[in-house]
């Protein structure tokens, strides 16, 4: 046992004022007990990328084929996503924010870790605690009677104000304090991280939606073309100048177009129902806003996070951080949990046989106290449970290098997708524009006579598939675009109600 905590016990067994002992008690407290945190270095990485990042492919008078240029250590913007120019997509985003149910729940998280630190901190100060009595009772004759009256029949009434307070000579209350600290922030870090994969969610669905659109849009025209190709056919095999075969054939290929269509309406209801759900309402309240991607406009400028502001910006990094931190506190906690507690109480009251006796002169009494309890033998509990706070605390030490490694990765991976997609668009763009010439020239040798009707229906495959190729490759390409911003953190530090710590 530390000589500071027989010190005291000596101090209350004196003549010492208690008063006087109490304060000595408090001054001890000065120290904690167990490792005082430390923030972990940022990694001494000087790029995230294994190469040098170059300005993405420019494709011309093609949606999404803006050229991308990433700029090292610039800011990210609180409203990241009113760089796609989309009033539609803005307006859903904001609906989102104010209505979503799962950021609500890690809001109302929050405030429960909130409300769990404020009352721990209750214990810095005494408790105070009123108490009143009143008993009849009849006393045994074979006793001296309790009262001054010598009666053993009577009634007892007392009022009386108790103290107690508990000094925080080891640091057990303050790294309690600590620990449901690191909790709320951990909480807090959680509802960032809802908040942006929020928003990400939401204007990737929508880009999906607008990407389904078009692919739906691009098989309309193809069953059109394929419709009058097959009344054609169908006129000439009348007149007897084309055979069953190539009217089956045409046939057949108009089912296969039309075929596609379910897949696809399928897709985008599911769609709409899921961002019906992100924006807090019921699937037959989805919005009917068409999100068509030729409106949106691709950002020019893309910013790229210095690998030392990137683990501070990262919300999943910074809840592992706070992980960290409450199993650093839980190491205190335990190991105090070893050492003696004291105790300080005092009372006053006034005890009397009738109520309008109370408080008058020799019904008065009052108590002072101390004591200690230290834990002798618990069978090994405290030494291993000990043993177990420092097991957690590596343990949450490997979850937060993971998750900075995971973190990196998440920006590398979007970074290469983005360059890549910029080369897809530009591949899926030439691929498009000759299969449509191909088409058209096919449609009209076919229809001069000068062409197979097997060389039209290959040129129909090749530009529904080309179409249908360029619109996915746009797509990917807005929604990277829109998930790198959530895997640089999102910008939310510029937003008032998230970068607000009370």
């Amino acid at each position: 046992m530390p000589k500071s905590v027989f010190r005291i016990t000596h101090l209350c067994r004196s003549r010492v004022p208690p008063i006087l002992a109490a304060s000595l008690a408090l001054l001890l407290g000065a120290c904690a007990v167990g490792p005082n945190f430390k923030k972990p270095a940022a990694p001494e990485i000087g790029s995230i990328t294994a190469k040098p990042l170059v300005d993405t492919t420019s494709v011309p008078d093609t949606v999404a084929g803006r050229s991308q240029r990433f700029i090292d250590g610039a800011d990210i913007s609180a409203d990241w996503w009113t760089l796609f120019h989309s009033a539609p997509l803005n307006a859903l985003i904001e609906q989102s924010l104010a209505k979503n149910h799962d950021l609500k729940a890690a809001q109302a998280a929050l405030l429960v870790t909130r409300e769990n630190v404020l009352a721990q901190r209750g214990a810095y100060y005494p408790s105070v605690a009123a108490n009143f009595s009143a008993t009849r009772q009849r006393q045994s004759g074979q006793i001296s009677p309790a009262l001054n009256e010598n009666v053993f029949l009577y009634n007892l009434f007392t009022p009386q104000v108790s103290v107690s307070f508990v000094p925080d000579v080891f640091g057990l209350n303050r790294r309690t304090v600590e620990s449901l600290q690191a909790q709320e922030q951990e909480a807090r870090y959680q509802m960032i991280a809802t908040y942006t994969t929020l928003t990400s969610n939401v204007a990737v669905t929508a880009i999906q939606v607008g990407a389904v659109q078009m692919q739906i849009a691009a098989t309309h025209d193809l069953i059109d073309s394929a419709e009058n190709t097959v009344r054609i056919l169908r006129y000439q095999f009348d007149k007897g100048y084309a055979g069953g075969l190539d009217v089956a054939a045409q046939e057949a290929q108009l089912a296969q177009f039309a075929a596609t269509l379910p897949p696809l309406a399928k897709q985008e209801a599911q769609l709409r129902d899921q961002l019906a759900v992100l924006a807090g309402r019921f699937p037959s309240e989805a919005p009917e806003t068409n999100f068509d991607l030729s409106t949106l406009e691709l950002p020019a400028d893309l910013p790229v996070s210095l690998p030392s502001a990137l683990v501070a910006q990262r919300p999943d990094v910074l809840q592992a951080e706070a992980n960290l931190h409450d199993a650093s506190a839980k190491i205190g906690i335990a190991t105090a949990n070893r050492l003696p507690n004291i105790l300080l109480s005092a009372n006053a009251g006034s005890s009397a046989a009738q109520m309008s006796q109370l408080f008058t002169e020799g019904t008065g009494f009052w108590g002072i106290g101390a004591s200690i309890t230290a834990p002798i033998f618990q069978g090994g509990q405290l030494l291993h449970q000990e043993r177990a706070a420092k097991a957690a605390y590596e343990q949450a030490a490997e979850q937060y290098r993971s998750t900075v490694l995971t973190a990196f990765q998440n920006v590398a991976d979007t970074l290469t997708a983005l360059q890549q997609d910029a080369e897809a668009v530009k591949a899926a763009a030439h691929a498009a524009e000759a299969a449509k010439v191909t088409l058209d020239l096919a449609q009209r040798q076919w229809q001069s006579g000068y062409a197979g009707y097997l060389a039209l229906l290959s040129a129909q495959q090749a530009y529904q598939q080309g179409r249908i190729s360029l619109i996915q490759a746009q797509a990917n390409r807005f929604s990277d675009t829109a998930a790198l911003f959530q895997a640089l953190g999102g910008g939310w530090w510029h937003r008032t109600e998230l970068a607000h710590q009370p």
